[in-house]
């Protein structure tokens, strides 16, 4: 299998460190879907990372659908989504949110650093910070009652995601806002899977 695009997205990010955890092999293609466009539109026509090759040649992409179906692959392996009830729920509920921060969190880095600064629009930044700070707000309750493993995929998901936004838009949340969200971060950023696979890499 051929992992594809860089690991300054936390969605490649999140789709390497589960693999990772689930033991599959793959090489990995640090390719940009802005420097690398062609390379990236010769394997896969949308030019959207992360980009799965499986073995057989097939092209999948988005990171939760990339990492459900590894997690099938990985039958031998841990399961890194709770089964029973109502942890299971839990988890997905977590990592919904996890991924709605991390959405607005790359909206925010766009708008900043794609669009000129003559055309951002404040009123549209200043609604996506809201829905930013709604989903840490709510992730923060939820850890509070009940944190997950950090190398379960809510886990994983809610780390890349903070690591991310920590590192693109400082500006926007301290650490100190959601405590319990950069206490499970800075936790599983010193576990061997999240020290292998660096945002930088």
């Amino acid at each position: 299998m051929i992992l594809i695009g860089m690991l300054d997205s936390p969605y490649v990010r999140r789709v390497a460190i589960g693999m990772k955890v689930l033991g599959l092999e793959h090489e990995h293609r640090p390719l940009s879907v802005f420097s690398d466009f062609d390379q990236v539109q010769a394997i896969n026509p949308a030019v959207k990372v992360p980009t799965l090759v499986t073995g057989d040649g097939q092209v999948l992409m988005d990171s939760t659908l990339i990492l459900a179906y590894l997690e099938e692959l990985a039958a031998h392996a841990p399961r890194i989504r709770p089964e029973p009830e109502p942890a299971r729920l839990r988890a997905l509920c977590q990592t919904s949110y996890a991924l709605a921060a991390c959405d607005k969190a790359v909206q925010i880095v766009y708008e900043r650093r794609l669009r000129p600064q003559e055309k951002q629009h404040q009123p549209w930044l200043d609604r996506v910070q809201l829905q930013l700070h709604g989903a840490w707000r709510q992730l923060e309750a939820s850890l509070r009652e009940e944190a997950p493993d950090c190398l379960s995929i809510a886990g994983i998901t809610i780390a890349v995601a903070w690591s991310f936004a920590q590192q693109m838009v400082p500006d926007v949340m301290a650490a100190g806002d959601y405590p319990a969200v950069a206490a499970l971060t800075a936790l599983a950023e010193r576990q061997p899977v999240f020290l292998a696979t660096p945002m930088a890499g």
